[in-house]
């Protein structure tokens, strides 16, 4: 076991506390939440739509987790990049950050993320379910905080979602307030 890949994979891994969003800043959010703070909610809503789905909540939750790790080495690049860019091949830069890993370390980390790209598994289909919806619960919460150019992604929130959970969930959120909560029992 290699202590110092282990360990200087964990320093990469908090580079993900301090990337920003960056698609919300052409929305006018100035501080805008992390990519981490992005995949804490994603796996945390992965885990409820797979128990919803009959899937399994712990492997929707792993997949989210590892989703946008790869964020480390290249940014968070907002989708008006992509006419200008060539879009990263997560599959590579995750072989790329684990490549100095110990095998059982490497492998776990490849196959979450083999599994949430291919999106041929239901646990697959609810975590990216969960990231799609994640940026539907931030956009109607910018929006309830006061930032108005959120459009776009609200509604690309809204669409593609696979799970049936998911678009009920979705549905939900654009007619709740973001402090509902405080009231549902």
């Amino acid at each position: 076991m290699s202590a110092d890949a282990l360990a200087a994979f964990g320093y990469e891994l908090g580079v993900l506390k301090r990337i920003r969003r960056s698609g919300w800043w052409q929305a006018g959010v100035r501080d805008p939440e992390s990519v981490g703070e992005h995949s804490l909610r994603a796996a945390q809503l992965a885990a409820l739509l797979a128990a919803e789905e009959g899937a399994s909540p712990e492997r929707a939750a792993f997949l989210a987790l590892w989703h946008d790790t790869q964020e480390t080495r290249t940014g968070d690049l907002p989708h008006t990049a992509v006419a200008y860019l060539r879009k990263p091949e997560p599959r590579e830069i995750t072989a790329d950050q684990t490549a100095a890993l110990p095998v059982s370390s490497r492998d776990v980390v490849r196959a979450a993320v083999d599994e949430y790209e291919s999106r041929e598994t239901p646990e697959a289909l609810c975590a990216k379910d969960a990231d799609k919806l994640e940026m539907l619960l931030q956009a109607l919460e910018y929006q309830h905080a006061g930032i108005r150019p959120v459009g776009e992604w609200i509604e690309s929130g809204r669409t593609g979602l696979t799970t049936e959970t998911a678009r009920r969930i979705a549905a939900a959120a654009v007619a709740l307030s973001p402090l509902s909560w405080r009231e549902i029992r």
